[in-house]
């Protein structure tokens, strides 16, 4: 049960990874935050996944990827929700959109960021539960460690105000930075299906 659901969340977020990358391209938006909810909630599972096969020495990155990780999936789950719920079917005014609609760099935004801030503290306490058995679980290591640097980034931009919606070419500046966190991400979703895959249950 625990290798499945390990398996499970990774498959879960090389698909959303994938969709959030091809529709941030392609469209329909609301299949970008769909994506990004199969993301949160795939990591979710991929983190119980990385407890349960951690090393005895690294109980506790452990239990940090996990506590990280939920905040995160809160943080995320809440912003794209209310994309997909209150912004999408009701008549706001201009001030409520520009706190509720992520595509303003408002309120929702800065959550968002705040959220993959989260992230990438999860997925550095993941990175040190790992045991090393060949150069694929090196790679995951790796990849999972190096996100972390994200975390300080993810902090700051919104703090700074680096992004607005004044801000000439902040659209586009926001999606190619997405489909690089895409194509980074998508690698430690299918690393971790294979390390899932070779554990004992």
């Amino acid at each position: 049960m625990d290798i499945r659901i390990g398996k499970t969340g990774s498959a879960a977020v090389i698909l959303g990874a994938v969709g959030f990358a091809v529709c941030m391209l392609t469209g329909p938006i609301a299949l970008c935050y769909g994506s990004s909810i199969a993301i949160a909630l795939g990591l979710m599972l991929m983190n119980g996944a990385f407890y349960r096969f951690s090393r005895p020495d690294a109980k506790a990155a452990a239990m940090c990827a996990v506590a990280f990780g939920a905040i995160y999936t809160f943080c995320n789950v809440m912003v794209y929700f209310v994309q997909l719920s209150t912004v999408r079917n009701m008549a706001l005014t201009r001030v409520a959109l520009q706190l509720l609609d992520y595509r303003t760099f408002g309120m929702m935004f800065d959550l968002d960021m705040l959220g993959y801030c989260l992230m990438a503290f999860s997925t550095f306490f993941a990175g040190l539960t790992i045991r090393v058995r060949d150069k694929g679980d090196r790679a995951l290591k790796i990849l999972l460690l190096v996100h972390g640097v994200f975390a300080p980034m993810c902090f700051l931009m919104p703090i700074l105000g680096l992004f607005s919606g004044d801000m000439q070419g902040a659209e586009w500046i926001g999606t190619a930075i997405l489909e690089f966190w895409c194509a980074y991400f998508l690698p430690i979703g299918i690393l971790s299906y294979r390390y899932f895959s070779r554990q004992e249950s």
